[in-house]
């Protein structure tokens, strides 16, 4: 068994080599408007905030995957290989941009040295298994060094940008986390495993403000003196956060559903939490009654997935293809009043097909679970995690073009000087929050109205 592991999970992706990548071009997201200040303009679209958001993306993914890989690991799941796969693939990912600036021997190099460190979660995953707690302490022993070693080495790369005591710090946090959620899954406190995975996912938003912004005071040239540490850089972060979040969850939630694994209830409750970090906001500015409404809406969205699991389970086709109906009513709705409260600056036939893919990759990838097909579950998973940055950063253009005097503040937001530190910005601030209630109270007034004339 432990052979087997081992090999499966031996590469899990470290976007830190980037600080290694003097120009990011071959890692930019695809599609992304132009928006780099030249007029002293404010946009979340710079060279520097798409390189957060790229680092966003592929840390908080590793950070994801790892999580769910080590739980079927040590549950013997039958989709564990292919779930290892999707982790290897997003090392792949990192290690072809590697590659592209240093050659294939450099691309090889940074695989090896990281496979090292996963090699450590792996016996620690191993041991578990065999209930063998002389070599759980042995690979806490041995991530313990590799971090003091790791973080003297990313200091000494970034010319001190990032302090080595400090990273240290942070890379305890990540493999805390990491720890944390697996042993309270063995241990089915499964309330604490969420929590902790939460975090964990949440904790690598602070690692890609940090990282980029060392890689962008290092070259400044590269990124055309921009800083991904802005209001406008945190409001797409924070958006990629949640909305990354939710389809993740969504994804291992309707897993757990169909199988009625005994920690569904938690990852519902997890997902829940999800929507009400936004209800909250809401609530901040403009009281319960406002967060509700959202909080009833976005509910309703969520619980269509849940009327296709439940269809699913009891073999009802007619009630699949009812869930279904349901949420291409919810994706029109939704999107023309997306396009009326941007005033146009989102358009609802291109949010109508974004949201046709959102729901298309749910669904592909838990009916490819259902069926056993577990490669192309998880090719759907990630590319479901992938798309919500593309809508993060959309809805975030749109938002900071429709207000731009709450994004004019050139002064950089606070950054971590660990790059993996927890102290970047969590949640949303009250700017953000006040500009998404009148965008979600404006396509509240749609909504009721909808349901008094349905």
């Amino acid at each position: 068994m432990k052979k087997n592991l081992r090999k499966s999970m031996m590469v899990v992706p470290l976007s830190l080599s980037l600080l290694f990548v003097p120009t990011m071009t071959g890692l930019a997201h695809e599609g992304h408007s132009d928006g780099h200040m030249h007029d002293g303009s404010v946009s979340v679209s710079t060279p520097a905030s798409d390189l957060r958001a790229t680092l966003d993306q592929y840390l908080s993914e590793h950070a994801f995957l790892a999580i769910y890989t080590m739980q079927k690991g040590v549950d013997g799941a039958e989709d564990f290989d292919e779930i290892a796969v999707a982790l290897n693939q997003n090392t792949e990912d990192l290690s072809v941009a590697v590659a592209s600036v240093y050659g294939d021997e450099a691309g090889e190099q940074f695989k090896e040295m990281w496979s090292a460190h996963i090699g450590f979660f792996v016996d620690y995953v191993v041991s578990t298994a065999e209930e063998n707690e002389e070599g759980r302490q042995a690979a806490l022993a041995e991530l313990d060094q590799y971090r003091t070693d790791f973080s003297t080495f990313l200091e000494t790369a970034t010319e001190e940008r990032l302090e080595a005591s400090a990273l240290a710090e942070g890379l305890q946090m990540h493999v805390d986390q990491l720890v944390w959620a697996f042993d309270q899954y063995v241990e089915g406190n499964y309330d604490a495993t969420y929590e902790n995975a939460r975090e964990a996912v949440h904790h690598m938003y602070g690692v890609g403000k940090g990282l980029s912004t060392a890689i962008t005071d290092q070259f400044p040239d590269e990124f055309e003196e921009t800083t991904p540490a802005t209001p406008a850089a945190d409001l797409r972060a924070n958006l990629n956060h949640l909305l990354s979040e939710h389809a993740g969850l969504a994804v291992f939630a309707m897993q757990k559903g169909i199988d009625g694994a005994a920690d569904f209830d938690a990852i519902a409750a997890a997902l829940n939490e999800n929507t009400s970090k936004l209800s909250d906001a809401i609530s901040a500015v403009y009281g319960e009654e406002g967060g509700d409404v959202f909080e009833q809406m976005w509910s309703e969205h969520i619980g269509y997935f849940v009327d296709y699991v439940v269809a699913t389970a009891e073999e009802n086709e007619e009630g699949r293809r009812e869930a279904l109906m349901n949420l291409d009513n919810y994706r029109e709705d939704f999107s023309a009043f997306l396009e009326t409260a941007t005033e146009e600056r989102l358009e609802a036939t291109a949010l109508a097909d974004g949201l046709q893919m959102h729901v298309d990759q749910l669904v592909m990838s838990f009916d490819s679970y259902v069926a056993g097909d577990y490669e192309a579950a998880y090719q759907n998973a990630r590319e479901a995690y992938a798309h919500m940055f593309g809508v993060g950063e959309s809805l975030s253009s749109a938002i900071v073009d429709q207000f731009p005097d709450s994004f004019t503040d050139k002064t950089p937001t606070d950054m971590p000087k660990t790059g993996l530190g927890g102290t970047a910005q969590s949640g949303f601030s009250m700017e953000f929050a006040a500009i998404l209630i009148v965008i979600l109270l404006a396509g509240s007034s749609f909504f009721v109205l909808r349901r008094k004339q349905a």
